[in-house]
């Protein structure tokens, strides 16, 4: 049977037309796909087309090849079953495209507003170092971190810096562990991070915040800011290296190169 549909396309003569749908099909899942990487959405989504792609080629060579108007019926009825789940399965995602839809960077870009950004960035954690309040920063850039946003509170809030002041202080129910920020906007509070194996840099022994900070950019390429406790060193960790007291210039140049 599958033999036989393919072969009828084949001797379609809008073979072309066929061609160019499906790569556009094969553009839009790709796309769709790609924007929720690294979400319960994504796994959801490649469920739900993979029933569909298997529902589709079985129903159509059914129907065609012995026609059962009944099972013709059912199907389109189970499709539309399908849409309304996913609407609300996806209720989530559907929120954050509008949301990104009817931001002006989306699609004018936002050079001055993620300028803003490193500023905010900047002064939270040269305000938390100054007053010894530990904190850890994780900016996600192309991998995407879903599966350590699930472990924390979803926030969904842009960055500035009496934000970040708040969530890290001391008392406070978010203020242990790492937060994470996508573009300008803070996803996610109270987040467990993976935590390298213990070691030191330069004779100083690290803290759990350095490891963690050294776990997150070891799998993925994520810029991770730290700021200690016991010292207000600031430390900044990228593809599993960190540099220890990194100084203002230094690091609104890497922000910028990240963020911006």
């Amino acid at each position: 049977m599958l033999i036989d549909y393919f072969s009828r396309v084949a001797n379609n003569n809008d073979w072309w037309n066929v061609g160019i749908e499906l790569i556009s099909i094969g553009l839009v899942v790709y796309w769709i796909v790609d924007f929720l990487e690294g979400t319960r959405g994504e796994r959801l989504f490649r469920g739900v087309i993979l029933i569909l792609v298997i529902g589709v080629l079985i129903s159509n060579l059914l129907v065609r090849q012995f026609d059962f108007p009944r099972l013709r019926y059912l199907y389109k009825g189970f499709l539309i079953g399908v849409l309304i789940i996913a609407v609300a399965a996806f209720q989530p995602e559907i929120r954050r495209v509008l949301i990104r839809l009817g931001q002006p960077r989306f699609w004018a870009g936002s050079l001055h507003q993620l300028s803003r950004t490193v500023e905010e960035l900047i002064t939270a954690v040269t305000e938390l170092s100054a007053a010894r309040v530990g904190a850890i920063i994780v900016i996600e850039n192309r991998v995407a971190l879903g599966e350590f946003i699930e472990t924390g509170v979803r926030i969904d809030a842009k960055v500035t810096a009496d934000l970040l002041r708040t969530i890290f202080h001391p008392g406070t129910a978010l203020h242990d562990m790492a937060i994470i920020i996508r573009g300008d906007r803070v996803v996610a509070a109270s987040v467990q991070l993976p935590l390298a194996e213990a070691g030191s840099i330069g004779g100083v022994e690290l803290g759990s915040r350095h490891r963690a900070a050294l776990g997150i950019t070891t799998g993925s390429d994520a810029t991770c800011l730290v700021v200690s406790e016991e010292t207000g060193i600031i430390s900044l960790a990228k593809d599993g290296k960190i540099t220890r007291n990194i100084d203002e210039s230094a690091l609104r140049k890497h922000l910028t190169s990240v963020i911006a």
